[in-house]
């Protein structure tokens, strides 16, 4: 799989190009995030955030799919554009769980990280949906990236429903 990052960066020229180079950058933030989310998994101790990080590193297999199918309804290969923020996303969470003394703040910045994730992905998806309804109007493309969204949301808000909970059990070891 070639990467934008590889080659020299070219002028974007047209409305196809600009989406397909939006559509790069989160063919690439898919991929990296769920690697952080792999990892993320292997380190959390709390069983349903484990859980829900598994669960979610399948549907975004299933997601990088999709967008597999983006590519090839657009005639195009699927290529990754490095992603910075994605990148950055995951750079940060890996320095902020090795800085966790204890499990239960482990789990908390792991939860914090991934809702993160999510809602870099949420608004990727929003505005390639956007794009895609003016300038394409492709009902196959539109549902495959609505699925994604979608997905991304549910994932975001069980995220944050578990938040209290994992803050509830630092706050239980280590009072204020």
């Amino acid at each position: 799989m070639e990467t934008s990052k590889d080659r020299k960066a070219m002028a974007i020229k047209t409305a196809q190009e600009l989406f397909l180079t939006e559509v790069s950058d989160v063919y690439d933030a898919e991929n990296r995030l769920m690697r952080g989310m792999e990892s993320m998994a292997e380190k959390a101790s709390d069983a349903t955030l484990k859980a829900m990080l598994r669960e979610h590193v399948s549907q975004t297999q299933g997601q990088i799919r999709n967008l597999d199918n983006v590519f090839g309804i657009l005639g195009a290969k699927p290529e990754s554009r490095h992603s910075d923020a994605a990148d950055g996303l995951v750079s940060e969470a890996k320095k902020s769980m090795n800085e966790a003394s204890a499990d239960s703040i482990r789990d908390c910045i792991i939860d914090n990280a991934a809702a993160k994730n999510e809602h870099f992905e949420i608004a990727s998806y929003r505005g390639l949906i956007s794009s895609a309804q003016k300038m394409m109007g492709q009902q196959q493309l539109l549902s495959l990236l609505q699925e994604n969204l979608s997905q991304e949301e549910q994932a975001a808000q069980r995220l944050e429903q578990t938040a209290p909970q994992l803050l509830e059990k630092v706050l239980q070891q280590y009072p204020m």
